[in-house]
């Protein structure tokens, strides 16, 4: 036991020894947004997907293409648009003619869809028809055309990128497609020192080069290892409290009956345990902390608590509902 011990040691050391090789490539590109680099890679880790919002100029899709090319894996970029169809995300069905018989037949033609690493940029772009396509696609690993089923390669991430300031002509994701969302990432401007820092480094001749560090094998590895890493009964209760004080139909909290509309369901709670763990394993530890919990639930719960018109017209966010149920949940210990 002690050899097999020493032995998952040793290589949770190899691997996330290569997840920060991967946030050193990542960083001859991105200056800062180191938050939001750890993030995308929690989400990798756990094995789900990621929305992203921010203003534009941002680097929302120079990050996310400097990823896939630090990972050694096929990468497709899908811009959205009000006339973009669900095929030309899954594909279709082409007449081809068989030259040595002359039958025709149709023959499925991918889309890009078919690729370990998809870049949905400015996912609201499109009406609510091109966005249910990806629905089965990031819950079920596989697409459905003409009654046939197509698996998609696996590791699978879908990156969705949104403007928050330009709605005019935009269609907002409905929330049961935002709940197919791992992480909703906000994005904030850099601070002045790495304002200083990009300007002087992207307005030269010298552009930096990036090197895969990881692979696909690596990844999968890693997401068998996120679920192994154990956390404590305490932690879990402290996790259900948490999502079951975000519904105002059992919460006991005042603001939370007064703010939402809308409380997080029981896929919250299971991307707060899973997206602590792997955070967990992104430093190295095979143990979930308290600190883990927090750290991921803004970004877990930021689109699954539904406030009110009430909490809109006061200007308050789900983050500070969250905020709040953080600072008064208490761990049993």
């Amino acid at each position: 036991m002690n050899k097999e011990l020493a032995s998952l040691q040793e290589e949770v050391s190899t691997l996330t020894g290569k997840l920060e090789d991967l946030k050193k490539e990542i960083g001859k590109v991105i200056i800062g947004q180191e938050e939001t680099v750890e993030q995308l890679l929690i989400t990798f880790l756990a094995g789900g997907h990621a929305l992203l919002e921010g203003v534009p100029g941002l680097a929302k899709t120079l990050m996310i293409r400097t990823l896939s090319q630090a990972i050694d894996l096929d990468f497709k970029r899908i811009q959205f648009t009000p006339d973009l169809m669900p095929s030309d995300i899954i594909g279709t069905e082409i007449l081809e003619e068989d030259h040595s018989t002359g039958k025709k037949f149709f023959e499925f033609k991918q889309g890009p869809i078919f690729a370990n690493i998809i870049l949905a940029d400015e996912i609201n772009r499109t009406p609510p028809k091109t966005q249910a396509a990806l629905l089965e696609a990031m819950q079920e690993f596989e697409v459905t055309y003409s009654g046939k089923t197509y698996k998609l390669e696996r590791p699978f991430f879908i990156l969705a990128t949104q403007n928050p300031i330009e709605q005019s002509g935009t269609f907002p994701l409905p929330e049961a497609q935002q709940d197919r969302f791992l992480f909703y990432i906000k994005i904030g401007y850099p601070t002045a020192a790495e304002e200083t820092d990009i300007l002087k480094r992207t307005t030269g001749s010298k552009s930096e080069k990036v090197h895969p560090v990881l692979t696909g094998a690596d990844i999968l590895r890693l997401q068998v290892l996120v679920r192994e890493v154990p956390i404590s009964d305490g932690l879990i209760d402290y996790v259900s409290s948490i999502v079951r004080a975000t519904r105002p139909e059992t919460t006991s909290s005042d603001y939370v009956k007064q703010w939402v509309g809308w409380g997080a369901g029981p896929r919250a709670g299971q991307a707060m345990i899973l997206t602590a763990k792997a955070r967990a394993l992104a430093q190295g530890r095979m143990a979930v902390t308290l600190d883990d919990i927090k750290s991921v639930a803004l970004p877990v719960l930021r689109h699954r608590i539904i406030v009110n018109f009430k909490a809109e017209a006061e200007g308050i966010t789900s983050d500070e509902v969250t905020q709040q149920l953080l600072e008064n949940t208490k761990l049993s210990v």
